[in-house]
C-alpha cells in the first residue's frame, strides 16, 4: 500500500480498494451502503429474537417478527426526513423527488432513533405491550446497525475527519490532499461494539431490565456523549459549514443535547422506580 505522491503522512483511500457499488449488474447496483442497513436490520432482528427467549421478555418471538417491519419503516422515513429538513433542507426543495433517491444516502441517526421510538410506540400500542419495556431491547440491538452504517460511510468516502498527522490519517478522494481522521471508523468502534457492551453488561449483570427505560436511557446518552465527543475531530457537512461556525458546535452536536439530556432523564426515572418483581416482567 503505497502513500499519495506529495503526502508525508496518510494512506491513499483509493488504494485500499474500497468502492461504494458492491456489485453491478447493467444499470443496477448494489452499494455498501443499502447493504448496512439491510445487514443491520436482519442482524438487529436475530438478536431480538435472542432476547426475546428470556423468561422475563415483554415480547414473544412473533412479536419481534412483526416489529422489525415496522421498525424498519421508522429508521427509513424519521432518518430520511430528518436528514431532508436539517441537513440540506434548500437541496431537496428544489429537487423534491430526489427525497427518495435512498441508495445515494442521506440518513440521519437522529430522525432514525425518533422514527423508530415512535413505530414502537404504535406497535406495542396496537398489540397492548409495555412500549418503554419493548423498547429497552430494541435499544440493545441498535448499536449492530450503527456499526455496520458508519463502516459503509467510509467506504462511500463521506463524513471524514478533520486533518491529522497521526500514521492511520486517511486521504478521502474529495477531501483534498491532507490526511484526515477516518472519523467513520472511530464511531463504528464507539458506537458499535462499546456501546453494545456497555447495554449487554447492563442487561445481564445490573438491575436495568427490571427498570423500564434504564436500558434505553443508557443507550440515548451514550450515543448523544459519544457522538458529540467524535464531533470534535469530524469535519462539519459542507453545506453547514456557516452554521457550525456561527453556532460553535455541528448540528450533530445539537442534535445530541436533547438526546444527553433526556437519557439521563429516562435513566433517573428508572433508577427511582421499584425494581418489577418477576410477575410484572410478564409481557
Amino acid at each position: 500500500m503505497s502513500l499519495v505522491q506529495g503526502a508525508q503522512h496518510g494512506i491513499a483511500f483509493t488504494s485500499l480498494g474500497l468502492d461504494p457499488v458492491l456489485l453491478q449488474m447493467g444499470p443496477f447496483a448494489l452499494r455498501w451502503y443499502s447493504m448496512a442497513y439491510l445487514a443491520g436490520i436482519v442482524l438487529g432482528w436475530l438478536y431480538l429474537i435472542r432476547l426475546s427467549q428470556d423468561e422475563d421478555s415483554p415480547l414473544g418471538r412473533s412479536d419481534a417478527d412483526e416489529l422489525i417491519t415496522w421498525a424498519t419503516v421508522g429508521i427509513i422515513a424519521g432518518g430520511r426526513l430528518a436528514y431532508v429538513l436539517f441537513y440540506e433542507p434548500a437541496a431537496y426543495l428544489a429537487n423534491p423527488l430526489s427525497i427518495f433517491t435512498l441508495w445515494r444516502g442521506g440518513m440521519s441517526f437522529h430522525g432514525g432513533a425518533f422514527g423508530v421510538g415512535l413505530a414502537i410506540f404504535l406497535y406495542c400500542r396496537s398489540r397492548k405491550l409495555s412500549w418503554i419495556r419493548v423498547l429497552d431491547y430494541v435499544a440493545m440491538c441498535a448499536p449492530i446497525g450503527l456499526m455496520l452504517g458508519r463502516i459503509a460511510n467510509f467506504i462511500n468516502g463521506e463524513l471524514w475527519g478533520r486533518p491529522t498527522t497521526l500514521p492511520w490519517g486517511i486521504i478521502f478522494p474529495d477531501a483534498g490532499p491532507l490526511p484526515r481522521h477516518p472519523s467513520q471508523l472511530y464511531e463504528a468502534a464507539l458506537e458499535g461494539p462499546l456501546l453494545f457492551l456497555v447495554l449487554w453488561a447492563l442487561y445481564r449483570f445490573s438491575s436495568a431490565k427490571q427498570r423500564p427505560g434504564v436500558l434505553t436511557g443508557s443507550f440515548v446518552l451514550g450515543y448523544g456523549v459519544l457522538r458529540f465527543l467524535v464531533e470534535f475531530i469530524r469535519e462539519p457537512d459542507q453545506q453547514l459549514i456557516a452554521f457550525a461556525q456561527a453556532t460553535g458546535l455541528h448540528m450533530g452536536q445539537w442534535l445530541c443535547v436533547p438526546m444527553i439530556v433526556g437519557g439521563g432523564v429516562l435513566i433517573a426515572r428508572g433508577f427511582n422506580r421499584p425494581e418489577l418483581r418477576p410477575r410484572q416482567l410478564a409481557p
